[in-house]
């Protein structure tokens, strides 16, 4: 019960932050009812995903301060055994995806316990390095279709099949993944105001202070990356469900993992709202200014060089990301 209380208690916010949050959850409810094109319904359901990586990277990367950038392996391990549970075995989706939770945690674990001896970009580098390796790995596994990947047959699962997550319609897949959306930030509010949140802010700003204070850096690191890993790997097996068809290339590459850390260092890595600003300015970005640069008027890497000045304007304006400015700005009109 008092994890309930914690969980939906948000009296730390300034009311202003409640009402514009509590309007773009309303404007979430209802946009499918609203007009739009099947591009924009794509690009909203990209945008509850990656913010629920971001969430996830957050919990490790923003309050723990260990730059992961290697999440895109365990968004693969979530893909992967939700689509081979199916396909091979007709398991359904809700069965699945807690299993390859469970795979990918204890993954996590297997990895952590050595890598969390290292720090600062040691740690960043090791990260990427066991990433590309199990990528490697999949790549001539012919058990999961090596580099040619598996792919999901709608006409084996007749759509709509809610247990297993195969639907004709999008707006299915967007309430799934916004009920997700939802729960995460739930999470991510007791989460932050958990004993592990606090110890991990403590770890953050001076390790050795934190072992002063009894606490065990090592341990709490390690469960951390595990809670990174699951949110991570739960996105991952509804990818696979969304878009049937996957291969290593698709779901463990490197640039999924830095745009996952992109996404809260942009909006502001250890804020509950940072991840979900992050997402919501980079992945509309990425879609419609490759859309409208790249493919309408031929100007083919226009949109990766605005993508890239945008990010480092705002990092150079503030380390904290933009919910740092807008915190920054709070405190001036204050004064």
């Amino acid at each position: 019960m008092e994890v309930l209380k914690s969980a939906f208690d948000f009296s730390d916010f300034p009311r202003l932050d409640l009402a514009v949050a509590s309007m773009v959850a309303v404007l979430f409810l209802v946009f499918p009812f609203f007009p739009h094109s099947s591009f924009a319904m794509v690009t909203m359901i990209q945008f509850l995903m990656f913010s629920l990586y971001g969430m996830g990277w957050n919990t490790i990367g923003g309050y723990g301060g260990q730059v992961d950038l290697g999440k895109a392996q365990y968004v693969g391990i979530g893909a992967y055994t939700t689509t081979v549970m199916l396909i091979r075995w007709d398991i359904p989706f809700w069965v699945s995806m807690p299993v390859g939770v469970c795979f990918a945690v204890l993954w996590s674990f297997v990895l952590g316990y050595p890598l969390f001896r290292l720090r600062g970009h040691y740690f960043a580098i090791a990260t990427i390095a066991t990433s590309l390796v199990l990528k490697d790995l999949f790549e001539v596994w012919d058990f999961v279709g090596a580099s040619r990947g598996l792919e999901i047959s709608p006409i084996k699962f007749p759509p709509p099949d809610f247990l297993r997550l195969i639907f004709k319609q999008d707006v299915y897949y967007y309430y799934v993944i916004l009920g997700f959306f939802f729960a995460g930030i739930f999470y991510m509010n007791w989460f932050r105001k958990s004993r592990l949140g606090f110890q991990l802010r403590s770890i953050k700003d001076n390790e050795q202070v934190a072992r002063s204070l009894g606490i065990n850096v090592h341990w709490a690191k390690i469960k951390t990356y595990a809670i990174a890993t699951a949110f991570v790997s739960m996105v991952g097996s509804f990818h696979a469900c969304y878009i049937k068809n996957i291969e290593p290339e698709d779901t463990m590459s490197l640039d999924i993992s830095i745009l996952i850390a992109l996404m809260a260092m942009l909006g502001g890595a250890g804020s509950l709202w940072g991840p979900i600003i992050g997402a919501g300015i980079l992945i509309p970005l990425k879609s419609y200014l490759k859309e409208w640069l790249g493919a309408k008027a031929g100007l083919v890497g226009i949109d990766l060089i605005i993508y890239a000045m945008i990010i480092m304007a705002i990092s150079a304006f503030e380390p904290r990301g933009i919910w740092g400015i807008v915190q920054k700005f709070r405190r001036r009109s204050q004064r």
